[in-house]
């Protein structure tokens, strides 16, 4: 595991946010933003982050890679979701969040969402296409010309 990569791992981000989005729904519920029965859409986005997150997760084991942050790569994924973005499994947890923050409905939780993105964009994402870079070079630089890192 590269030294430089934090030691708290992406999942516990995004726990974290999940609890303090509760927290802040529960007990800071600044305004209601959707009502029932809109705001079950939210449960719709949390299953399709999930699908994406766990997914991509799994077709990174399939192809014979490892998914934890911070061990070499052996390839370069560019099929399945990863064909539409580079990160499709820190996309997934964010879409996880979002969608909990419209099931929740109120605004509060919202301030969440930007909080953890930012939090994995600089620590993981910038880290470890600085790494993509180092490990492929060429092949590396073309996909990433070619595919959005997010969306």
């Amino acid at each position: 595991m590269n030294a430089s990569i934090p030691r708290i791992p992406p999942p516990i981000y995004f726990l974290i946010g999940l609890i303090a989005m509760i927290l802040l729904s529960s007990f800071v519920p600044i305004g209601h933003w959707l009502h029932f029965p809109w705001r079950y859409i939210g449960i719709i986005i949390i299953v399709l982050g999930f699908s994406l997150s766990l997914g991509s997760g799994l077709f990174f084991r399939k192809l014979g890679t490892n998914p934890r942050p911070g061990t070499q790569a052996t390839l370069i994924v560019t099929k399945g979701p990863f064909k539409y973005t580079r990160n499709p499994m820190y996309l997934g947890l964010i879409t996880i969040l979002t969608g909990t923050s419209v099931l929740l409905g109120t605004f509060s939780p919202l301030i969440v969402v930007p909080i953890v993105f930012l939090i994995l964009h600089t620590q993981f994402v910038l880290r470890e296409e600085k790494w993509m870079a180092e490990w492929f070079g060429g092949p590396y630089l073309e996909y990433k010309k070619k595919t959005p890192r997010w969306i």
